[in-house]
């Protein structure tokens, strides 16, 4: 039979017509980026940089303004001594800060630990290694009644910690009845409570125990911050807390354990203090830590917004603080003026932070 009644079927040249296709490669005009686009994505990918500039020029500037007094082996001991209670609670605010959080108890939960550990191994008899124990966990327990008030009341964790500041100080000033705990006292009770007090004499340099265990939990936690799934999710809820919710992290469980060892470590913070303040216990001490202790973390270059930081800013922002006021100090400067000049460390730090996010908008 003919089959010329039905359709052809043409098959289509393939070949044919890829021969006459358009051989030409897309191209893309590359992004020319200035010179300030440049230092801030450098910025952002290194945020350490910007501390680290500025602690080498204030150390440029104090030794001209001090003639070079301040490279004096017992100068440079001082400025060590006074910023180490300060560096620890630092750290223990960075890891809060990462979370987009902020603590406003943590240095009345520095010194209701150290009255507590002060008051049990001095005035009751508890053994010295008992009462640090104890203060420990009570710095974790108002950590975590921190950290369980923000989760759970879903309040910001400004007004949170604005709260548990006075109820903290209350409970300070109740327990200690006013009163301090000498510092003779303390030594010829409960000794070991001082031992982070003891100083490594090299020449004419000083550095306390107190200093190299700052120094050690700042490494501490670093590491645990950059190799661990646990640091990898603080920073993934200070980033994005529903992103980091949607995949599958327990963002209620993070910022409670975030808070808790943050407790843990400024309970840390005040048995450092009591060795080197030599062994004085009182409800008085520790009056600015928690400004302090901000003021570190941002110059440091920690996001007030989360997400982005590291332990290690914040330690040389505690050192440039601590450079800052003592050099001003030297060079005779009144103490008003040390606080207007870290105030404008504080802006300058916070607008710069601000211009390099710009970097990922």
């Amino acid at each position: 039979m003919s089959n010329s009644g039905q359709p052809t079927k043409t098959i289509p040249d393939f070949e044919g017509t890829l021969t006459k296709a358009d051989t030409s490669v897309a191209s893309f005009e590359a992004e020319h980026l200035g010179g300030l686009q440049r230092l801030r994505i450098f910025l952002q990918a290194y945020p350490v940089a910007v501390p680290i500039f500025v602690l080498l020029l204030s150390i440029l500037l104090f030794g001209f303004t001090t003639d070079g007094k301040i490279f004096l082996p017992g100068n440079l001991s001082t400025i060590l001594k006074q910023i180490t209670p300060i560096g620890i609670i630092a750290i223990a605010q960075t890891i809060i800060i990462l979370t987009a959080g902020i603590d406003l108890s943590i240095g009345a939960i520095m010194v209701l630990a150290t009255i507590i550990m002060g008051k049990l191994a001095v005035q009751s008899g508890v053994p010295a290694p008992a009462a640090m124990a104890i203060g420990f966990f009570a710095g974790g327990v108002m950590g975590y009644f921190n950290g369980f008030l923000v989760t759970r009341l879903r309040l910001p964790p400004f007004i949170v910690t604005l709260g548990t500041l006075y109820i903290f100080q209350a409970l300070k000033l109740w327990y200690s009845q006013s009163e301090s705990i000498r510092n003779v006292d303390t030594e010829a009770t409960a000794p070991l409570l001082i031992w982070f007090g003891k100083v490594i004499s090299i020449g004419g340099f000083q550095i306390l125990y107190g200093t190299i265990a700052f120094l050690l939990l700042a490494w501490l936690m670093s590491y645990i911050l950059k190799h661990t799934a646990w640091g990898r999710h603080v920073y993934a809820v200070g980033d994005d807390l529903n992103g980091a919710m949607l995949s599958g992290v327990q963002t209620d469980k993070i910022l409670r354990s975030v808070y808790s060892v943050a407790g843990v470590i400024a309970a840390f913070a005040g048995l450092v203090l009591i060795g080197r303040v030599g062994g004085t216990v009182t409800p008085l001490a520790g009056e600015t830590a928690n400004l302090d202790s901000i003021t570190a973390v941002v110059i440091g270059g920690t996001s007030l917004f989360g997400g982005r930081g590291t332990i290690v800013g914040s330690v040389l922002g505690a050192i440039i603080v601590g450079v800052f006021r003592f050099g001003l100090s030297l060079s005779r400067v009144d103490v008003l003026w040390q606080d207007f000049t870290v105030g404008i460390l504080i802006i300058a730090a916070v607008a710069i932070d601000q211009w390099i996010r710009k970097a990922s908008a």
